[in-house]
């Protein structure tokens, strides 16, 4: 789900690094506007972007590819609006600690991620509409808020190597790549919606305050 460095245009790069500072500055925003202590959630934050940051180093191969888990549901199931900021940094700890992904796609890399987990955050919230304690809205929303993130972040990558790669890469092996790595991604999208389901049962068994995406 990674973009590297080198292949998307200079334009995009910059599209990238302003969209994400945009979303960064809103759910700042919205963080103090919606939480009476968010100093409460770091610890919370921090655990699920060591999470982020660990899941995504482990490679599941998928042929002709190979995929990672990405969290980026579960991520913003259970972080709200704190979701944005802690892929955000779960990306530059990647990039420069491990070379994945890149410093001039971080932007990129952090829409493609982090916009698809506030879309998980919006639906879940659907559960105080639903039955905020009952297990089957809530097991529901859980996969479909899940899968649909891992599906969004797919397509916003199949979207950014069609329109923002040069013009001298080889467009049937880039057709072919984006085809592989759409497909690829579908069954990523039914375990992370399978396992995000897992946890949020679990934890509205044990410990239903650590669902709270947002307070007020």
């Amino acid at each position: 789900m990674h973009i590297p460095d080198g292949i998307i245009s200079t334009s995009a790069l910059i599209s990238g690094y302003a969209a994400t500072g945009g979303l960064t500055w809103l759910s700042l925003r919205k963080i103090k506007q919606r939480y009476a202590n968010p100093r409460s959630v770091i610890p919370k934050a921090a655990l699920l972007t060591a999470a982020f940051f660990a899941a995504s180093l482990i490679h599941i191969p998928i042929p002709p590819v190979s995929v990672h888990l990405v969290l980026s549901g579960l991520m913003g199931v259970m972080l709200g609006w704190f979701a944005f900021p802690a892929v955000l940094v779960g990306l530059l700890l990647q990039a420069i600690m491990f070379q994945h992904g890149g410093l001039t796609t971080l932007g990129i890399n952090a829409i493609i991620m982090g916009l698809p987990a506030l879309l998980a955050f919006s639906i879940f919230r659907l559960r105080y509409i639903f039955g905020r304690d009952k297990i089957v809205p809530n097991a529901i929303l859980a996969f479909i808020a899940s899968f649909l993130a891992v599906a969004f972040g797919a397509m916003i990558v199949a979207v950014m190597l069609v329109y923002a790669t040069p013009s001298y890469l080889d467009a049937a092996a880039e057709r072919n790549a984006i085809i592989a790595l759409t497909l690829a991604h579908i069954p990523v999208a039914v375990i992370e919606g399978i396992f995000t389901v897992m946890v949020v049962l679990f934890l509205l068994k044990v410990q239903p305050a650590l669902l709270g995406s947002e307070q007020g």
